[in-house]
C-alpha cells in the first residue's frame, strides 16, 4: 500500500545518555610493511574523498552471554588490519593531488561506550534516521579530513538490553561497496574465529590508474559542467534539510512495474525505483521544464574488465554514469521514459569507460561530480550488511546510517524488512523541508491505493 512507503520511527523523540571510554588506536596485531601505496585514479577524485557513516545494529544473543561484543570487536578488528594493513596507515596527498597511503601501522580510531537504553526503545523498524546518532558515533576532533587521519572510525556501543551497534565511519577513497563488504566479512570472520581468509584482499590499484598519455574516449556526463541557476539547486548547507526513509517492497514494485509497458519488462528493480525517484524529486524541486536534470547511477565494473578485476580487489571499482532529460520531458513523457533512460546509461560502462574516468581525472584535477540539478544512487542491497555475523547473528538493521553520508544528493538502497516482515528496500531522502511535502504526494499520486 502506499501508505506504507513513509517509514517513521516510532520513538523520533527517543533521548538516552551515553558514556565513552577515551578514543584509542587499534593497530594491527603483529608488526605490518611500512610503506607507500599509490591510490588509483578512481579512488581519488574529488566525488569520493569523504567519510561514509555506517551503522549495524544487534540484538541481545543468549548464548553470547559471557562474551564482550566490544572486546571481541576490538580484537577482531586488529587482526583483520594484518591482513588489511592500509587501512592503519594515513592518506597523503601528493603533487597534482594525487592521493597514496603511507602504511605507518598506527591504527584506526575506536571508541568503546555504553548507553542506557533498549533496542525496543528505538521502535519496531530501525533505518535513518537514527536517533541520537551522534551519541552512536562521537566524530573525534579532525576525523572527518582525508588526509593524516585514522582512515576508520568505529565506536561499538553496549545496550542496556545486552545488544549492542557498531557504528563507524570509513574513507571512501579506499574502498567502494563490494570492498567494504569485503572487508567487514573478513572482520566478522575473525569475530567468530577464523584463523585464516575466505577472500584474501588483493590491493593492484595500477589496474585502475591513468594511461601515459591519459586520453578521454568516452562521453562522461557525470563531470559536465552545468550553469547554475537558483531553481533546482540543492546544497548540502540548507538548514530546512529533512531526511526521511522510504520503503518499496513487493506490493511498491508490482504497482510501479504496472506503469511501464511489456516491451520495457526486462529491466530491475532498481531500474523502476531509481525512475520513480527521479521523476518525483524533480517534480517536487519544482524544476523548470527547459533546465536539464540527471540521475547518476553506480554501476560496480569489476566483471566488466577482461580479464575481470581479480577477487579480493577492495578498491573503488565504480562508475556512475548519468542519465540526462529536460524536466519538462522527464515529467511529461510516460514513465517508461525515464526508465529506459536509466536502463541504456548502465550499459554504457565498459572497460574502456573506467580507463576514460581515470585518464578524465588526471586530465581535469580529480574533478567532483555534477551537482546541480542532479542526484546518484547506489544499490548496496547485493552486499548484504545485515547478514554480517560477528557472533550474535545477523544485524536487525546494517547499512547507511545517515543518507547520502558527506552529499545529500546521494541516495543508497539498502535491504531492510519493514514492520509487517515484507522484505524489500529502505531509501532514505534528503530534502528541503518544503518539497519533501512535494515528494511524498508525487510518489502517493504515483502508487495509488
Amino acid at each position: 500500500m502506499a501508505s506504507s512507503l513513509l517509514l517513521t520511527s516510532s520513538s523520533p523523540s527517543l533521548n538516552f545518555t551515553v558514556r565513552r571510554c577515551e578514543p584509542q588506536l587499534v593497530p594491527p596485531a603483529i608488526p605490518t610493511p611500512h610503506e607507500i601505496k599509490l591510490l588509483s585514479d578512481i579512488d581519488d577524485q574529488e566525488g569520493l574523498r569523504f567519510h561514509v557513516p555506517f551503522i549495524q545494529i544487534y540484538p541481545k544473543q543468549t548464548s553470547m552471554a559471557a562474551k564482550d561484543p566490544v572486546q571481541v570487536i576490538r580484537q577482531a578488528l586488529s587482526q583483520t588490519l594484518v591482513f588489511y594493513y592500509p587501512f592503519a596507515g594515513r592518506l597523503r596527498e601528493g603533487p597534482r593531488r594525487k592521493l597514496m597511503v603511507d602504511c605507518t601501522g598506527e591504527g584506526v580510531m575506536f571508541i568503546e561506550a555504553d548507553a542506557d537504553v533498549t533496542l525496543d526503545q528505538f521502535g519496531d523498524s530501525l533505518h535513518p534516521p537514527f536517533p541520537c546518532f551522534h551519541e552512536l558515533l562521537y566524530h573525534v576532533p579532525g576525523s572527518q579530513q582525508i588526509t593524516d587521519t585514522p582512515i576508520l572510525l568505529v565506536q561499538v556501543t553496549r545496550l542496556r538490553c545486552g545488544g549492542f551497534i557498531l557504528a563507524f565511519t570509513f574513507n571512501h577513497t579506499m574502498c567502494d561497496g563490494a570492498g567494504l563488504s569485503q572487508f567487514m566479512s573478513t572482520w566478522a570472520e575473525m569475530a567468530r574465529g577464523a584463523t585464516k581468509l575466505s577472500i584474501p584482499p588483493v590491493w593492484r590499484r595500477e589496474l585502475l590508474m591513468a594511461r601515459d598519455p591519459p586520453r578521454i574516449t568516452c562521453n562522461h556526463r557525470e563531470f559536465e559542467h552545468v550553469p547554475d541557476t537558483v531553481k533546482g539547486t540543492l546544497a548540502s548547507d540548507e538548514d530546512d534539510m529533512v531526511l526521511r526513509s522510504f520503503f518499496f517492497g513487493p506490493s511498491q514494485i508490482a504497482a510501479i512495474r504496472g506503469l511501464i509497458p511489456p516491451n520495457i519488462q526486462h529491466c530491475t528493480t532498481f531500474d523502476l525505483i531509481t525512475a520513480c525517484i527521479w521523476r518525483c524529486r524533480t517534480k517536487a524541486l519544482q524544476i523548470e521544464a527547459e533546465e536539464e536534470v540527471r540521475v547518476m547511477v553506480v554501476v560496480n565494473a569489476r566483471a566488466k574488465f577482461n580479464p575481470p578485476l581479480p577477487v579480493g580487489y577492495y578498491g573503488n571499482a565504480i562508475a556512475y554514469p548519468a542519465a540526462v532529460s529536460t524536466a519538462g520531458k522527464l515529467c511529461e513523457n510516460p514513465f517508461g521514459y525515464a526508465v529506459n533512460l536509466i536502463n541504456k546509461v548502465k550499459g554504457e560502462v565498459t572497460e574502456e569507460y573506467m580507463h576514460s574516468v581515470a585518464d578524465l581525472m588526471v586530465n581535469k584535477g580529480r574533478c567532483l561530480f555534477t551537482t546541480l540539478r542532479s542526484f546518484i544512487v547506489s544499490d548496496l542491497r547485493r552486499f548484504s550488511f545485515r547478514e554480517i555475523d560477528f557472533g550474535w547473528g545477523k544485524a536487525v538493521y546494517g547499512g547507511d546510517a545517515k543518507g547520502g553520508g558527506a552529499f545529500p544528493a546521494i541516495i543508497y538502497l539498502m535491504l531492510h524488512e519493514n514492520a509487517n516482515g515484507e522484505e524489500g528496500a529502505v531509501i532514505p531522502i534528503w530534502l528541503p523541508a518544503k518539497a519533501m511535502e512535494r515528494f511524498e504526494h508525487e510518489l502517493y499520486d504515483m502508487l495509488p491505493n
